[in-house]
Protein backbone atom coordinates (compact mmCIF):
# COMPACT_ATOMS: atom_id res chain seq x y z
CA UNK A 1 0.00 0.00 0.00
CA UNK A 2 2.76 2.38 1.02
CA UNK A 3 5.03 1.97 -2.12
CA UNK A 4 1.54 2.36 -4.30
CA UNK A 5 0.81 5.64 -2.58
CA UNK A 6 4.68 7.27 -2.66
CA UNK A 7 4.25 5.80 -6.91
CA UNK A 8 1.10 7.46 -6.89
CA UNK A 9 2.84 10.81 -5.55
CA UNK A 10 6.07 10.19 -7.43
CA UNK A 11 3.80 10.63 -10.87
CA UNK A 12 1.64 13.40 -9.50
CA UNK A 13 4.81 15.27 -8.89
CA UNK A 14 6.19 14.35 -12.35
CA UNK A 15 3.25 15.54 -14.01
CA UNK A 16 3.00 18.88 -11.86
CA UNK A 17 6.55 19.52 -13.09
CA UNK A 18 6.14 18.48 -16.49
CA UNK A 19 3.05 21.09 -16.80
CA UNK A 20 4.91 23.34 -14.95
CA UNK A 21 8.04 23.35 -17.57
CA UNK A 22 5.39 23.02 -20.48
CA UNK A 23 3.05 26.22 -18.80
CA UNK A 24 7.14 27.98 -19.00
CA UNK A 25 8.01 27.29 -22.23
CA UNK A 26 4.92 28.44 -23.41
CA UNK A 27 5.50 31.44 -21.93
CA UNK A 28 8.62 32.17 -23.06
CA UNK A 29 7.42 31.33 -26.78
CA UNK A 30 4.55 34.01 -26.31
CA UNK A 31 6.44 36.29 -25.29
CA UNK A 32 9.56 35.96 -27.61
CA UNK A 33 8.22 34.58 -30.46
CA UNK A 34 8.77 37.05 -33.12
CA UNK A 35 5.09 38.87 -34.14
CA UNK A 36 3.51 38.19 -37.36
CA UNK A 37 3.59 41.84 -38.85
CA UNK A 38 4.33 42.61 -42.13
CA UNK A 39 5.81 46.52 -41.84
CA UNK A 40 7.49 48.63 -38.70
CA UNK A 41 5.32 49.05 -36.15
CA UNK A 42 4.94 51.92 -34.86
CA UNK A 43 3.48 52.99 -31.40
CA UNK A 44 2.80 55.93 -29.49
CA UNK A 45 2.81 55.54 -25.81
CA UNK A 46 0.86 58.62 -23.93
CA UNK A 47 0.73 59.60 -20.36
CA UNK A 48 -1.23 57.35 -18.59
CA UNK A 49 -1.53 54.78 -20.64
CA UNK A 50 -1.39 51.22 -19.30
CA UNK A 51 0.59 48.09 -20.53
CA UNK A 52 -2.63 46.31 -20.84
CA UNK A 53 -3.68 48.91 -23.37
CA UNK A 54 -0.13 49.21 -24.87
CA UNK A 55 -0.75 45.18 -26.13
CA UNK A 56 -3.66 46.22 -27.41
CA UNK A 57 -2.15 48.58 -30.15
CA UNK A 58 0.40 45.26 -31.21
CA UNK A 59 -1.06 43.28 -34.02
CA UNK A 60 -0.95 40.05 -32.13
CA UNK A 61 -3.57 37.55 -31.77
CA UNK A 62 -5.69 38.55 -28.46
CA UNK A 63 -7.53 35.85 -27.40
CA UNK A 64 -8.23 34.62 -23.52
CA UNK A 65 -5.42 32.25 -23.26
CA UNK A 66 -2.63 35.04 -24.73
CA UNK A 67 -4.58 37.40 -21.75
CA UNK A 68 -3.51 35.28 -19.49
CA UNK A 69 -0.39 34.35 -20.83
CA UNK A 70 0.54 38.00 -20.75
CA UNK A 71 -0.82 38.93 -17.31
CA UNK A 72 1.43 35.99 -15.83
CA UNK A 73 4.33 37.41 -17.93
CA UNK A 74 4.03 40.75 -16.50
CA UNK A 75 3.50 39.19 -13.27
CA UNK A 76 7.08 37.70 -13.48
CA UNK A 77 8.74 40.84 -15.20
CA UNK A 78 7.10 43.80 -13.29
CA UNK A 79 9.66 46.39 -14.32
CA UNK A 80 8.86 45.46 -17.68
CA UNK A 81 5.11 46.66 -16.93
CA UNK A 82 6.59 50.13 -15.97
CA UNK A 83 5.55 51.69 -19.70
CA UNK A 84 7.08 54.94 -20.43
CA UNK A 85 5.65 57.69 -22.91
CA UNK A 86 7.40 58.23 -26.50
CA UNK A 87 7.18 57.36 -29.63
CA UNK A 88 8.80 53.36 -30.93
CA UNK A 89 9.47 52.34 -33.93
CA UNK A 90 9.74 48.32 -34.38
CA UNK A 91 10.95 46.41 -37.30
CA UNK A 92 9.61 43.47 -38.56
CA UNK A 93 10.33 40.37 -36.40
CA UNK A 94 10.24 41.39 -33.38
CA UNK A 95 8.97 40.00 -29.96
CA UNK A 96 6.52 41.14 -26.95
CA UNK A 97 9.63 41.15 -25.07
CA UNK A 98 11.63 42.80 -27.29
CA UNK A 99 8.47 46.04 -27.58
CA UNK A 100 7.74 46.08 -23.95
CA UNK A 101 12.01 46.11 -23.00
CA UNK A 102 12.29 48.74 -25.05
CA UNK A 103 9.21 50.95 -23.84
CA UNK A 104 10.17 50.24 -19.82
CA UNK A 105 13.44 51.52 -20.78
CA UNK A 106 12.35 54.73 -22.35
CA UNK A 107 14.70 54.12 -25.26
CA UNK A 108 12.58 56.24 -27.48
CA UNK A 109 13.11 56.01 -31.79
CA UNK A 110 15.83 58.36 -32.40
CA UNK A 111 15.45 60.98 -35.58
CA UNK A 112 18.10 62.75 -37.22
CA UNK A 113 18.75 65.59 -39.84
CA UNK A 114 22.10 67.11 -41.32
CA UNK A 115 22.41 70.68 -41.55
CA UNK A 116 24.67 70.80 -43.61
CA UNK A 117 27.72 73.38 -44.26
CA UNK A 118 27.09 75.82 -47.42
CA UNK A 119 23.62 76.40 -47.18
CA UNK A 120 22.04 79.78 -45.65
CA UNK A 121 20.13 80.33 -42.21
CA UNK A 122 16.91 80.48 -44.84
CA UNK A 123 17.94 76.73 -46.41
CA UNK A 124 17.72 75.63 -42.96
CA UNK A 125 14.36 76.86 -41.58
CA UNK A 126 12.72 75.44 -44.41
CA UNK A 127 14.13 72.31 -43.99
CA UNK A 128 13.69 71.85 -40.62
CA UNK A 129 9.76 73.52 -41.03
CA UNK A 130 9.22 70.65 -42.94
CA UNK A 131 10.02 67.63 -40.61
CA UNK A 132 6.76 66.38 -39.52
CA UNK A 133 8.70 64.72 -36.56
CA UNK A 134 9.19 67.62 -34.65
CA UNK A 135 6.95 69.99 -33.32
CA UNK A 136 7.13 72.95 -35.36
CA UNK A 137 7.04 75.56 -32.56
CA UNK A 138 9.76 77.97 -35.00
CA UNK A 139 8.51 82.23 -34.90
CA UNK A 140 8.78 83.87 -38.45
CA UNK A 141 12.73 83.63 -39.59
CA UNK A 142 12.75 87.68 -39.31
CA UNK A 143 11.80 86.39 -35.49
CA UNK A 144 13.92 83.89 -35.06
CA UNK A 145 17.15 85.97 -33.53
CA UNK A 146 15.88 87.18 -30.69
CA UNK A 147 14.38 83.82 -29.76
CA UNK A 148 17.98 81.78 -29.95
CA UNK A 149 20.14 85.25 -28.96
CA UNK A 150 19.59 86.15 -25.24
CA UNK A 151 22.75 87.52 -24.17
CA UNK A 152 24.66 90.53 -24.80
CA UNK A 153 28.06 88.97 -24.69
CA UNK A 154 27.35 86.81 -27.25
CA UNK A 155 29.55 85.57 -29.94
CA UNK A 156 26.78 86.46 -32.34
CA UNK A 157 26.03 90.11 -31.75
CA UNK A 158 25.39 92.27 -35.20
CA UNK A 159 23.47 94.64 -36.36
CA UNK A 160 21.43 92.61 -38.93
CA UNK A 161 20.06 90.49 -35.71
CA UNK A 162 21.15 88.03 -38.49
CA UNK A 163 21.57 84.14 -37.40
CA UNK A 164 23.52 83.43 -40.66
CA UNK A 165 26.91 81.56 -39.85
CA UNK A 166 25.71 81.64 -35.85
CA UNK A 167 24.80 77.28 -36.14
CA UNK A 168 26.94 74.80 -36.39
CA UNK A 169 26.35 72.60 -39.64
CA UNK A 170 26.03 69.05 -37.97
CA UNK A 171 23.48 66.04 -37.92
CA UNK A 172 21.33 66.79 -34.97
CA UNK A 173 19.26 63.63 -32.98
CA UNK A 174 16.02 64.20 -31.24
CA UNK A 175 13.11 62.47 -30.24
CA UNK A 176 9.46 62.19 -31.57
CA UNK A 177 7.97 65.79 -31.18
CA UNK A 178 11.21 67.37 -29.90
CA UNK A 179 11.17 71.09 -30.15
CA UNK A 180 12.09 72.58 -33.60
CA UNK A 181 13.47 75.53 -31.95
CA UNK A 182 15.27 73.60 -28.79
CA UNK A 183 17.33 71.84 -32.73
CA UNK A 184 18.29 75.45 -33.45
CA UNK A 185 19.25 76.38 -30.09
CA UNK A 186 21.39 73.29 -29.50
CA UNK A 187 22.40 73.47 -32.92
CA UNK A 188 23.50 77.78 -31.77
CA UNK A 189 25.35 76.39 -28.18
CA UNK A 190 27.05 73.73 -30.15
CA UNK A 191 28.85 76.84 -32.08
CA UNK A 192 28.97 78.71 -29.09
CA UNK A 193 31.25 75.60 -27.67
CA UNK A 194 33.19 74.90 -30.65
CA UNK A 195 33.93 78.59 -31.88
CA UNK A 196 35.37 78.90 -28.08
CA UNK A 197 37.38 76.36 -28.36
CA UNK A 198 38.90 76.75 -31.87
CA UNK A 199 39.19 80.56 -30.96
CA UNK A 200 41.69 79.58 -27.83
CA UNK A 201 43.90 77.99 -30.65
CA UNK A 202 44.47 80.42 -33.82
CA UNK A 203 47.02 81.90 -35.04
CA UNK A 204 48.17 85.26 -32.90
CA UNK A 205 49.03 86.92 -36.10
CA UNK A 206 45.73 86.47 -38.22
CA UNK A 207 43.87 89.49 -39.31
CA UNK A 208 40.75 88.35 -38.01
CA UNK A 209 40.32 90.12 -34.52
CA UNK A 210 37.04 88.66 -33.16
CA UNK A 211 35.07 85.43 -33.02
CA UNK A 212 32.18 87.25 -35.30
CA UNK A 213 34.64 87.58 -37.60
CA UNK A 214 35.87 84.24 -38.18
CA UNK A 215 32.72 83.09 -38.53
CA UNK A 216 32.24 85.53 -41.50
CA UNK A 217 35.76 84.16 -42.98
CA UNK A 218 34.62 80.34 -42.79
CA UNK A 219 31.58 80.81 -44.41
CA UNK A 220 33.41 82.72 -47.52
CA UNK A 221 35.45 79.61 -47.68
CA UNK A 222 32.84 77.08 -47.06
CA UNK A 223 31.19 78.43 -50.13
CA UNK A 224 34.39 79.24 -52.17
CA UNK A 225 35.30 75.37 -52.38
CA UNK A 226 34.02 71.89 -51.43
CA UNK A 227 37.73 70.36 -51.80
CA UNK A 228 38.55 69.49 -48.48
CA UNK A 229 42.26 70.00 -48.74
CA UNK A 230 41.83 73.55 -50.11
CA UNK A 231 40.03 75.25 -47.46
CA UNK A 232 43.27 75.94 -45.40
CA UNK A 233 44.71 77.79 -48.65
CA UNK A 234 42.16 80.07 -49.21
CA UNK A 235 41.95 80.49 -46.07
CA UNK A 236 45.81 81.73 -46.50
CA UNK A 237 44.95 83.80 -49.57
CA UNK A 238 41.88 85.66 -47.88
CA UNK A 239 44.21 86.39 -45.01
CA UNK A 240 47.08 87.61 -46.95
CA UNK A 241 44.71 90.24 -49.11
CA UNK A 242 43.22 91.18 -45.69
CA UNK A 243 46.62 92.11 -44.60
CA UNK A 244 47.89 93.66 -47.83
CA UNK A 245 44.10 95.84 -47.42
CA UNK A 246 42.86 94.05 -50.99
CA UNK A 247 39.21 93.41 -51.14
CA UNK A 248 38.78 89.98 -50.93
CA UNK A 249 36.91 89.85 -54.60
CA UNK A 250 34.70 86.60 -53.72
CA UNK A 251 31.70 85.73 -56.05
CA UNK A 252 30.06 83.71 -53.33
CA UNK A 253 29.49 87.60 -50.70
CA UNK A 254 28.40 89.16 -53.77
CA UNK A 255 25.74 86.53 -55.04
CA UNK A 256 24.65 86.33 -50.92
CA UNK A 257 23.91 90.49 -51.40
CA UNK A 258 21.46 89.94 -54.35
CA UNK A 259 19.68 87.58 -52.76
CA UNK A 260 16.76 85.58 -53.59
CA UNK A 261 16.63 87.55 -56.88
CA UNK A 262 19.91 86.47 -58.28
CA UNK A 263 19.19 83.66 -61.58
CA UNK A 264 22.31 81.89 -61.70
CA UNK A 265 24.27 84.08 -63.79
CA UNK A 266 26.39 86.89 -62.33
CA UNK A 267 26.95 90.04 -64.48
CA UNK A 268 29.55 92.30 -64.57
CA UNK A 269 26.49 94.60 -63.32
CA UNK A 270 26.38 92.26 -60.02
CA UNK A 271 30.16 93.24 -59.57
CA UNK A 272 29.78 96.84 -60.32
CA UNK A 273 26.86 97.16 -57.36
CA UNK A 274 27.47 98.73 -54.37
CA UNK A 275 25.83 96.35 -51.47
CA UNK A 276 27.14 96.12 -47.73
CA UNK A 277 28.33 92.23 -49.31
CA UNK A 278 30.03 93.24 -52.81
CA UNK A 279 33.51 92.36 -51.66
CA UNK A 280 34.53 93.91 -55.48
CA UNK A 281 33.73 96.87 -53.85
CA UNK A 282 33.91 96.86 -50.16
CA UNK A 283 37.23 96.70 -48.15
CA UNK A 284 37.60 93.76 -45.62
CA UNK A 285 34.71 91.83 -44.71
CA UNK A 286 31.20 91.69 -45.77
CA UNK A 287 28.69 92.65 -42.45
CA UNK A 288 27.44 89.32 -41.52
CA UNK A 289 28.70 85.49 -42.60
CA UNK A 290 26.98 84.21 -45.87
CA UNK A 291 26.92 80.51 -45.26
CA UNK A 292 26.39 77.98 -42.25
CA UNK A 293 30.37 76.83 -41.69
CA UNK A 294 31.24 73.54 -40.31
CA UNK A 295 34.38 72.72 -37.79
CA UNK A 296 36.87 72.40 -40.84
CA UNK A 297 36.11 75.60 -42.33
CA UNK A 298 36.11 77.56 -38.69
CA UNK A 299 39.67 75.52 -38.17
CA UNK A 300 41.20 77.20 -41.61
CA UNK A 301 39.61 80.38 -41.09
CA UNK A 302 41.51 80.87 -37.83
CA UNK A 303 45.01 78.33 -38.60
CA UNK A 304 45.46 79.61 -42.43
CA UNK A 305 47.88 77.96 -44.25
CA UNK A 306 50.94 79.72 -44.41
CA UNK A 307 51.73 81.00 -47.99
CA UNK A 308 52.16 83.38 -50.47
CA UNK A 309 48.79 83.19 -52.73
CA UNK A 310 46.67 85.83 -53.19
CA UNK A 311 44.52 85.13 -56.03
CA UNK A 312 42.76 82.05 -57.23
CA UNK A 313 40.61 80.82 -60.48
CA UNK A 314 38.16 77.43 -60.66
CA UNK A 315 39.48 75.19 -62.84
CA UNK A 316 36.03 73.60 -63.55
CA UNK A 317 36.63 70.13 -61.76
CA UNK A 318 35.95 72.05 -58.43
CA UNK A 319 39.59 72.63 -57.52
CA UNK A 320 41.02 75.71 -57.78
CA UNK A 321 44.54 76.64 -59.19
CA UNK A 322 46.15 79.59 -57.12
CA UNK A 323 48.79 82.68 -58.37
CA UNK A 324 51.35 84.33 -56.52
CA UNK A 325 51.20 87.53 -59.01
CA UNK A 326 48.67 88.97 -61.03
CA UNK A 327 50.36 87.79 -64.48
CA UNK A 328 50.12 83.88 -63.05
CA UNK A 329 46.70 84.75 -62.13
CA UNK A 330 46.01 86.59 -65.65
CA UNK A 331 47.34 83.24 -67.11
CA UNK A 332 45.13 80.91 -64.77
CA UNK A 333 42.10 82.64 -66.13
CA UNK A 334 42.85 82.49 -69.63
CA UNK A 335 43.61 78.73 -69.15
CA UNK A 336 40.50 77.73 -67.42
CA UNK A 337 37.70 80.66 -67.60
CA UNK A 338 38.06 81.94 -71.09
CA UNK A 339 38.96 79.17 -72.88
CA UNK A 340 36.26 77.19 -72.08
Amino acid sequence: MLKKLLLLLTMLFLLSVGATFYAHQQLLSYAQSPLQHVEPLIIKVNRGQTAQQIRRLIPAEQTPLSDIYFKIWLRLNPDIAQVKTGYYEFPVGVSIADIFSRISRAEETQFSVSLVEGLTMREWYAQVSQLDSLEQDLPPLDELYASVVNSESSFCQNSSESLEGCLLADTYFYVFNDSALSLFKRAYQAMDKTLDTLWSQRFLDIPIKTPYESLILASIIEKETAVASERGVIAGVFSNRLELNMRLQTDPTVIYGIGPDFDGNITRAHLRERTAYNTYRINGLPPTPIAMAGNASLLAALQPAITEYIYFVAKGDGSHQFSVTLAEHNQAVATYQLNR
